[in-house]
């Protein structure tokens, strides 16, 4: 297989998985989980009913109380945090169920002081304790409507998490966090198992698995790039989540407050990598001229330098998904502005391009696969208050900076094709 075929093959793996798990429709789903308990039914009412007296047991509840006067309508304070940084807050709306060796009751969220009220519109549940003979048994059943498995797959584990910290709830009186797939440990074999399904596309010799960990590495520099932005800006929790073959996940601890803020986070993650370009770029004139390094790594340092430079770029490509039409849409407010802006933007970086050689067709074809996969994105979670409006200095910084980004990464891609090549 040429490596133009691989490329390909990629590229149609990743847009294929990517409309599975982002933009698939599913319609109306339903998520079913039950677990039985040695407990009395009553104890597990008192902490899986909103109203009960030990409805707070959960690590990330707060507080959970009737409002005054209104049985039906529950208020739940939560430990995340909103876009201020004060903790999130939701309304449920409850409505008794009559269950056959129990009892329950049916939840609808009717306020959200995070999201806006249409993405809970199709969003419904039903909690059920039932008595068994030797204790009890929680039925749980979520139904929403889907677009991607992602989603999908999130709420099944978030209720499996919640159904573990009640059984240790239970067995200990604490509650805490179930998750293991943020453990830096896992996330290193995750980034592991990547570049090993990423070596056959490269080919399977030494060479190619050097190309497959250096993407790997590229792609971990680019997301604590982003994770830095993150806590710069106060978001006291950030993760990353390595998704194999798809590339990673950089994840705030709150909501975005303002555009600026959009701008900065989604521009850091190129910016970061741009750090690198100049040592680099000494690194490998060092090993020209034998001085400190040796001579060896002068190749595998053009390589890397070639893969950093490309994958940025192509990541500050003004699409919807990506980090470079992120920023343009905060820079720039009106619909014709943002088109003229994409547009100078994709010329700068196809010209980048036709100086590497690469024919117009080719060209082409790239921006028509990049503006597929910018669609197969996954669909926007519409806030419940509109981002804070950048001011005219924040916007001419951060145009600066993803100039700046753009030419770095452009000359890392000229730079090291020349001398590779």
């Amino acid at each position: 297989m040429t490596a133009l075929q691989s490329a390909a093959l990629l590229l149609f793996i990743n847009l294929g998985l990517l409309w599975l798990l982002m933009r698939m429709p599913l319609g109306v789903r339903t998520i079913c989980l039950k677990r039985r308990f040695r407990r009395a039914p009553e104890e597990l009412w008192s902490a899986i009913n909103p109203s009960g007296t030990n409805a707070n047991w959960h690590h990330s509840v707060v507080s959970s109380k009737p409002l005054d006067n209104r049985a039906d309508m529950v208020e739940q304070i939560y430990s995340h945090l909103d876009r201020n940084g004060k903790p999130q807050r939701r309304l449920l709306a409850l409505e008794p169920l009559a269950a056959a060796g129990g009892r329950g009751f049916h939840t609808r969220i009717a306020d959200d002081s995070t999201l806006d009220a249409a993405f809970w519109r199709d969003f419904r549940e039903s909690r059920i304790v039932r008595r068994l003979p030797d204790g009890a048994e929680i039925e749980i059943t979520q139904t929403d409507r889907y677009r991607g498995l992602a989603s999908l797959l999130f709420r099944y584990f978030v209720l499996r998490r919640e159904l573990r910290a009640l059984e240790g709830w239970l067995e200990t009186g604490r509650s805490v966090p179930q998750g293991y797939v943020e453990h830096p440990a896992v996330q290193f074999g995750l980034a592991l198992i990547s570049t090993l399904l990423l070596w056959p596309f490269f080919g399977l010799t030494v060479s190619g698995l050097m190309i497959s960990a250096f993407l790997t590495l590229v792609i971990a520099l680019h997301e604590l790039g982003h994770l830095a932005a993150y806590r710069t800006f106060g978001h006291e929790s950030v993760r990353m989540i390595f998704v194999p073959l798809l590339g990673g996940i950089a994840i705030g601890g709150r909501p975005y407050k303002s555009q600026f803020e959009v701008a900065v986070c989604a521009l850091m993650g190129s910016g970061m990598s741009a750090f690198a370009v100049p040592i680099l770029v000494a690194g490998y004139n060092g090993t020209a001229r034998d001085l400190l390094l040796p001579e060896q790594l002068g190749s595998p340092l053009l390589i890397f330098l070639l893969i950093l430079g490309g994958f940025n770029l192509l990541n500050l490509l003004p699409m919807q998904r990506f980090d470079g039409g992120q920023v343009l849409r905060q820079i720039f407010t009106t619909r014709r502005s943002r088109i003229w802006a994409s547009f100078a933007t994709t010329i700068f970086i196809l010209w980048i391009g036709w100086e590497l050689g690469i024919s117009a067709k080719m060209l082409m074809a790239g921006l028509a696969v990049f503006i597929l996969l910018s669609m197969i994105g996954a669909s926007s979670v519409k806030p419940r208050h509109k981002l804070d409006q950048m001011k005219d200095g924040e916007r001419i910084l951060v145009a600066f900076g993803l100039f700046a980004a753009i030419a770095i990464h452009g000359y890392a891609v000229l730079f090291s094709a020349e001398k590779l090549f």
